[in-house]
């Protein structure tokens, strides 16, 4: 059978051509209007609201991410002074570790960022822990702004057991993807330029280590990294496969790409290309070594841009993992960052439907542009970042990603323990102590254990009278 003809990542970047017509203002996602809602509905006033504290919890906490939040939060206030923002800013393992305690707690904050998928948005959907968004969406026109791809990651169905379809949830304010960051200097040391292709990319590993430069810097203690790093590797075998797996519209994850990219990922530790004490090494101290220097390659997401450019200037390079061929179409794993959403019960929801409204809105677009933030729609700002910049690598790279549709969601999506189960076997495969095969083996298993569960959830067909 055939690849499934899926609509263009290019076209719900750009708002080309979108179908937004035919998911119109105020829908749950299956085309049916939610009564009151679109654009003729009110726009709810937080200055009539009275004094307020709108608590929120996010995991912003990187320079430009932290800087356009905090720009934003100003502006909001300014513009409603009888709202007063409580931000609480934890990293992405921190926020993931303590989030369901919060918004299960006696005072629970009135906005949060979910990560999307079964193990952070489907759990607090099904536990009744976050509001639905579809009345919000026809009200503020998201519908309109955002492409229905986009949005539909964020919904979940009403039955809770689907992610992809079904009411909204949250939207996102940033896209993202895993990029290949470089350092231009040692690669030209090394006698190297950046690399156009996949093979390039690899073939010059060896050539770094044996001028004695750390090929990849890389930290894998918070785990996550790990997942990030295979992704793109498992990218580069079969997109389309991993993108059917995270999905769920196939059996599971391919068994030969997967194994084969965590021998490669195993590989690239026992020649050095990765520091051999990654599993002992933190994320972020990973990017502060690549910042001073040491190591040619850093392998991760578009938000660490801005921290790096305030470091390394001129000498950061930034790329989408470069294609089999020269010009060709690049894959990655990525998206849209974490969603914004509401819990079911923020104090005053109407003011937080504003404020999700506010930090997505076309002026935020450009404030994150200039902070060196990707958003998930670019706004005018991003046209007059200078295209040789960093800066300007991203949106480039963003754009050809979304022409070539070469986005792979995040693998972390596919099941309620796929989390868990990735990132503690990733460790293992980069310590030697799993093997690829035996990797395959436990990723598959908790995807068939899952979609059994699904199964036996399903209701059954009663028998004719």
């Amino acid at each position: 059978m055939g690849p499934r003809r899926r609509l263009p990542l290019a076209v719900w970047i750009t708002g080309l051509a979108l179908s937004a017509a035919a998911c119109v203002p105020g829908t749950d996602g299956s085309g049916a209007p939610v009564p009151g809602t679109g654009a003729g509905s009110a726009v709810p006033d937080p200055a009539r609201a009275g004094r307020t504290t709108l608590t929120i919890w996010d995991q912003e906490i990187r320079g430009g991410q932290n800087d356009e939040l905090e720009q934003l939060n100003e502006e909001f206030e300014n513009r409603y002074p009888n709202v007063t923002i409580k931000r609480t800013a934890r990293s992405f393992t921190d926020l993931k570790t303590t989030l369901k305690l919060a918004v299960t707690g006696a005072n629970p904050p009135d906005v949060i960022q979910a990560n999307q998928g079964y193990p952070d948005m489907v759990a607090f959907v099904r536990a009744g822990l976050l509001a639905p968004l579809d009345n919000y969406a026809g009200i503020y026109e998201w519908n309109t702004r955002y492409p229905a791809t986009l949005l539909n990651l964020n919904r979940v169905s009403a039955d809770g057991r689907r992610f992809g379809t079904g009411r909204l949830y949250g939207i996102s304010q940033t896209g993202e993807y895993i990029g290949l960051y470089y350092n231009k200097e040692l690669l030209a040391k090394a006698g190297l330029e950046p690399p156009t292709t996949w093979k390039e990319f690899t073939g010059g590993l060896g050539r770094l280590r044996r001028s004695g430069e750390l090929p990849i810097q890389f930290g894998n203690l918070d785990k996550y990294p790990a997942i990030h790093t295979f992704g793109v590797l498992q990218d580069q075998l079969g997109a389309e496969r991993a993108r059917d797996a995270v999905l769920g519209r196939s059996t599971g994850f391919d068994a030969q790409d997967t194994t084969r990219a965590a021998a490669t990922l195993a590989d690239w530790v026992r020649r050095g290309y990765l520091p051999k004490s990654a599993n002992g090494l933190g994320y972020e101290d990973a990017a502060k070594k690549f910042a001073a220097g040491e190591g040619a390659y850093l392998l991760t997401g578009t938000w660490q841009l801005a921290g790096l450019k305030k470091t390394m200037g001129d000498r950061l390079g930034f790329m989408p993992p470069p294609p089999a061929d020269p010009g060709g179409p690049p894959v990655t794993t990525g998206g849209q960052g974490l969603a914004w959403s509401i819990t079911s019960r923020a104090r005053n929801p109407e003011v937080a439907a504003a404020y999700l409204d506010f930090i997505t809105s076309r002026h935020a677009a450009d404030v994150m542009t200039r902070n060196g933030v990707l958003p998930a729609v670019p706004g005018r700002a991003a046209d007059r970042v200078p295209p040789q910049s960093a800066d300007g690598q991203m949106i480039a790279g963003w754009r050809r990603l979304s022409a070539a549709d070469g986005l792979v969601p995040y693998l972390d999506y596919t099941t309620p323990t796929s989390y868990d189960t990735l990132s503690e076997s990733l460790q293992g495969v980069i310590a030697g102590r799993l093997s690829p095969e035996r990797f395959t083996t436990t990723v598959q298993e908790d995807y068939d254990a899952f979609r059994r569960a699904q199964r036996s959830q399903q209701p059954q067909p009663t028998e004719p009278r």
